[in-house]
């Protein structure tokens, strides 16, 4: 009982219309069992629609058990939603009874999935329609396969094909693909947590709890046929974070993984650290020496809480570049790899290269283990994965990698610390072109991180002329879009204009995607356009000696910099050429 209670201390196992399956993993249960109970008089068990539990299922399994109770509670969930098996079930008579209505029901649950899986192999028709969905709950529990049982027999009864991807506590099964995305004709989401979201950028897409999705899944079902549903769009950071998920894959999709889990701890915890540089500064403390940051009272605290947000995120960038290539088996082996490249002097670079190996090593443990007995399986992700790629990757970080990434940074470190006259400026001129080379892609991410890993050794020095470089880079392309539209009126049409105004909001904070839709209309005009005008004002920042102590922000840090002034004036020029080339270069509109 003990087990048990433990587990509802965590949330009730009620379901809605009288359900409730208790279940738990204990030392003294040797074989998993399931039992049923009865209450005529119904229990209060804290149930989601807050009527009284009538029907109990517990599911008991043994402490080093796999996934086996999930599985099972999954699979009674889904049962359950026949209203003719749950009132046999009610009115059964004898434990013998009970199992009849179960297995019966078993087996023509089998029988209806065996059709599904020949009715998904087959190629979809022409003249076929083809749904997709996703299923969610926050316990990754009941709603989430109810959802999923509910869309299926919704669509099996409306004649129409349909995939449904479960995202629950055992990871994502039947996970949609990126040929599923393409040929379906729209997308339902019966979600209560987030998932990855960038990978239906484009499709027609209704978003709804997992309740909706059991109790109106028909319903849903006839929004997406009628066709009137919005597109999704996916923002900057989704794309960031699942490069579209399937239709970007390999070496770039790890590596923009890890940077968006990256990006909030480096941003958030840069401007408190910069924040805290300011006080001191308002408060005369300048002359402070070592302690410049942390002398003042409000100071020290916002140092101490920026600099723990800022300290993780090479930790984080490695384990979740890990995460990315072998899903949460190897969450741990890159978390360990970044905090030892943070530890040992191979900083960002380290953990980039530790998270990519301790995804190899344990996708090589996945695939070595994968002959144990099944009765193992549950100690594969508590024991044998986390103890042996720590053990592999630790190693190979201590040994091989940090001793090799440490001499390219402190190569790298000493040679921007050299830099001068017109070297910085070339530098300058590199990086702020590079961020309007694809604003938010590739290229523009490289010389973000880049930037980002120069913060770390120069916060008590005044900040980092890299990072301003980019960051006067970045805020060019939208800043020149809007000039250029409220200058040459004649060279955009009116949604354009009017959408161009909004670009001046997004430049000032330093979201370089507002530049995007007017990219991709005119690539060959305004991606030239704009790589000179951002290169020019990070060669700018370098020449006038602009330093930076925060990686995110826009005008609303720059004030942190160490002159104001003539930063802005940087981006100034560059935004006025690139929106002047823009200018010469956009042909004018044609009038109806």
């Amino acid at each position: 009982m003990g087990a048990l209670n433990a587990r509802e201390a965590q949330s009730s196992t009620a379901l809605e219309e009288g359900i409730a399956i208790p279940h738990a993993k204990t030392e003294y249960v040797k074989e998993p069992a399931l039992a049923m109970g009865r209450s005529s008089k119904g229990i209060d068990y804290d149930s989601i629609d807050g009527e009284k539990s009538t029907l109990f299922f517990m599911i008991a399994a043994p402490a080093g058990a796999n996934n086996t109770h999930i599985e099972t509670l999954a699979r009674l969930t889904q049962l359950l939603l026949d209203d003719e098996f749950k009132t046999s079930l009610d009115n059964a008579k004898t434990p013998e009874e009970v199992l009849d209505i179960i297995n019966a029901k078993e087996a023509e649950k089998l029988a209806a999935e065996n059709a599904e899986k020949e009715a998904a192999n087959a190629p979809i028709g022409n003249d076929e329609t083809y749904i997709i969905a996703a299923t969610a709950c926050p316990t990754g529990i009941a709603h989430t396969y109810m959802a999923e049982e509910a869309l299926k027999k919704a669509a099996t009864e409306m004649g129409i094909k349909i995939k449904v991807e479960t995202n629950g506590t055992d990871g994502r099964k039947n996970e949609l693909t990126a040929e599923d995305i393409k040929a379906a004709k729209g997308v339902i989401l019966a979600i209560d947590r987030n998932i990855e979201m960038a990978r239906f950028d484009g499709k027609q897409l209704i978003k709804v709890g997992a309740k909706e999705g059991i109790n109106n899944a028909k319903g849903l079902i006839q929004k997406v046929l009628d066709g009137n549903l919005p597109k999704y769009a996916a923002s900057a950071s989704e794309e960031g974070s699942a490069s579209k998920s399937n239709e970007k894959s390999g070496l770039y999709k790890h590596l923009m993984s890890g940077v968006s889990y990256m990006l909030p701890l480096v941003i958030s915890g840069g401007i408190l650290i910069a924040l805290a540089f300011l006080v001191d500064t308002l408060m005369g403390n300048t002359d402070a020496g070592k302690d410049f940051g942390s002398k003042a009272a409000l100071a020290k605290m916002l140092m101490t809480i920026g600099g723990q947000a800022f300290g993780l995120f090479v930790p984080i960038l490695g384990g979740y570049i890990a995460y990315s290539m072998a899903d949460r088996a190897a969450l741990t082996a890159g978390l360990v790899a970044g905090a030892l490249a943070s530890s040992l002097g191979s900083g960002f670079l380290g953990a980039i290269v530790g998270g990519l190996f301790a995804g190899i090593v344990v996708k090589f443990l996945i695939k070595s283990l994968s002959g144990l007995p099944k009765s193992l399986n549950g100690l594969k992700m508590i024991l044998f994965y986390p103890v042996l790629s720590v053990l592999i990757v630790g190693l190979a970080m201590i040994i091989v990698i940090n001793p090799i990434v440490s001499i390219i940074n402190t190569g790298l470190t000493n040679y921007l610390n050299l830099m001068n006259g017109s070297s910085a400026v070339l530098l300058g001129l590199i990086l702020g072109g590079m961020m309007a080379v694809d604003m938010g892609g590739p290229v523009n991410k490289a010389a973000y991180v880049f930037g980002t890993g120069t913060l770390a050794a120069t916060m008590t020095t005044g900040g980092s002329g890299v990072m301003a470089a980019v960051m006067a880079g970045g805020m060019v392309p939208p800043l020149a879009i809007a000039l250029a539209s409220t200058l040459f009126k004649n060279k955009f049409t009116e949604e354009e204009r009017e959408a161009g105004l909004t670009n001046y909001v997004m430049g000032l904070s330093f979201i370089t995607e507002g530049a995007i839709p007017y990219a991709a209309a005119d690539p060959t005009r305004v991606i030239p356009a704009n790589i000179v005008g951002a290169a020019i004002a990070g060669a700018l920042t370098m020449l006038f000696g602009i330093k930076i102590r925060a990686p995110h922000g826009g005008i609303l840090v720059m004030a942190l910099s160490n002159n104001f002034v003539m930063y802005f004036i940087a981006i100034a020029i560059g935004s006025a050429i690139s929106a002047v080339l823009l200018g010469l270069l956009k042909k004018n509109i044609k009038k109806a």
